[in-house]
């Protein structure tokens, strides 16, 4: 293991180390249009290739109460046609393109994107102009639409893998919480075709909107390119997400046993509070999670995996989004050996804290981190628009690029070791499993004194409070 560890840092230093030196984003302008339009243009002119993405805030957050799925279902249908094209008339404009647009739905925003050779920039930018600001919401589109994700949400209790992501964040969070709040057939049986119109003509306005362009073009002939697809736009207003969501206090552990009787396998998550988009420990504990169970060499995926064979793959993540997120260990394993995995999971959680990390660790953390982030937020296009999307949202600054690598070389080991006994905590878990209940039930009651057994055959993904 220990020889294992120098290689792997050995290798991160030469991809991430001082060769990288320190990341930068290209030089990019904002600027908004009379009518409210955010414009952010980043002239990257290596290749003649074109990202164009669109941003509206508010995302599932907005999706009005007892109505989750609003928000999905309404960018899926912005794909399906508008007022000037059909459906088919619009796919066969993009295809000729050799284009297609892609539609986004996540916890604080919407977009629309379409990335194209940089000679197309007029009607890709027309087309996705068109798709955002003049959806027809056609309603036999609606019905096929709604129709599919209403099977799509049953079908996932069939799957533990997709189901258990579902039941989690209403377990987690609370069905007041906004994260709390999951699509299924229930929710979705409520909305209509006029519901979703006016969401969208309450979101995509010109105050909410930003349109983000990356690549081959000139700002001025881009400024006026966009001027006329999106100026015409009514301003509206800039979305405003509702204040006081916070996390509930638990008091106790507690576990959910989602009881899937045919099940071979048991899929679980063992979760406590985060952090924010925006908190100052982010860069500290994105270190401190690669090494617990954010890569393929990490202590979680070496025990669970590699040491025991429990898994083919265990991790953890921190969730970083505008209200406080989940720390989150998941994994899978044979219904036989849950406990036994677990219980590993646990020992492994308590010897960071106990433990701790150290220098070479550490460094092999920091290498790892600096040698992906390149390639896995900057290389592209499409990945730039989508860190400008980001700082955008979350009101960041380009110092969140640029002085990244900065803010990596400066944690020592104590500030890390810190930071991972505070996040990092035994008390109050928060356990969450879809298996085969007959089976193991009684052996997992010890992880908490709260507990509850739901049955994957009840409509929906609502988990009650307990």
């Amino acid at each position: 293991m220990k020889l294992r560890a120098m290689t792997l840092s050995m290798i991160g230093l030469l991809l991430g180390g001082s060769a990288w030196g320190q990341v930068k984003l290209p030089p990019f302008t904002t600027q908004t249009l009379p009518n409210g339009v955010t414009v952010v243009l980043c002239e990257k002119k290596d290749v003649p290739m074109l990202a164009v993405r669109v941003m509206a805030r508010g995302g599932e957050e907005a999706d009005p109460r007892g109505q989750a799925g609003m928000g999905g279902l309404m960018m899926e249908l912005m794909q399906r046609g508008t007022t000037s094209r059909t459906a088919e008339q619009f796919a066969a404009e993009l295809d000729f393109l050799g284009a297609s647009v892609r539609a986004q739905s996540g916890a604080q925003s919407f977009s629309l994107g379409v990335d194209t050779l940089a000679a197309h920039a007029p009607k890709a930018v027309e087309l996705l102009a068109d798709a955002a600001v003049r959806p027809a919401f056609a309603e036999a589109e609606f019905q096929r639409a709604l129709a599919q994700r209403i099977d799509g949400a049953k079908a996932a209790k069939d799957n533990p893998q997709a189901a258990i992501g579902r039941y989690f964040a209403s377990f987690f969070y609370g069905a007041s919480h906004p994260y709390g709040r999951v699509e299924d057939e229930l929710t979705l049986k409520g909305l209509t075709r006029d519901g979703v119109a006016a969401h969208h003509a309450k979101l995509f306005t010109g105050k909410n909107l930003t349109v983000i362009v990356v690549g081959d073009f000139t700002t001025a002939a881009m400024t006026k390119m966009l001027t006329e697809a999106f100026g015409g736009l009514a301003a509206g207003a800039e979305y405003v997400w509702p204040s006081g969501a916070a996390l509930p206090k638990r008091d106790s552990a507690r576990l959910l046993l989602v009881d899937k009787p045919d099940a071979t396998q048991t899929y679980f998550s063992i979760a406590q509070p985060g952090i924010t988009r925006t908190h100052p420990d982010r860069v500290a504990l994105e270190i401190v999670n690669t090494l617990f169970g954010g890569r393929f060499t990490s202590m979680l995926n070496d025990e669970l995996r590699v040491n025991t064979g429990l898994t083919y793959g265990a991790r953890s993540g921190v969730d970083e989004e505008r209200l406080t997120g989940a720390i989150e260990i998941s994994t899978f394993t044979k219904t036989e050996t849950t406990v036994e995995a677990m219980d590993l999971a646990l020992t492994v959680l308590r010897r960071l804290r106990d433990k701790g990390v150290d220098a070479e660790m550490l460094a092999s953390a920091k290498a790892y981190t600096k040698g992906m982030y390149p390639t896995q937020a900057l290389e592209t296009h499409g990945q730039i628009a989508a860190v400008l999307a980001d700082l955008r949202l979350f009101g960041l600054n380009k110092g969140e690029i640029d002085d990244y690598f900065s803010r990596i070389d400066a944690l020592t080991v104590e500030r890390v070791n810190q930071v991972a006994r505070q996040y990092y905590r035994e008390e109050n878990l928060q356990f969450c499993l879809v298996g085969a209940a007959a089976k193991i039930r009684e052996k997992v009651a010890k992880y908490a004194p709260k507990m509850k057994v739901m049955a994957v055959a009840e409509p929906g993904f609502n988990v009650p409070e307990f």
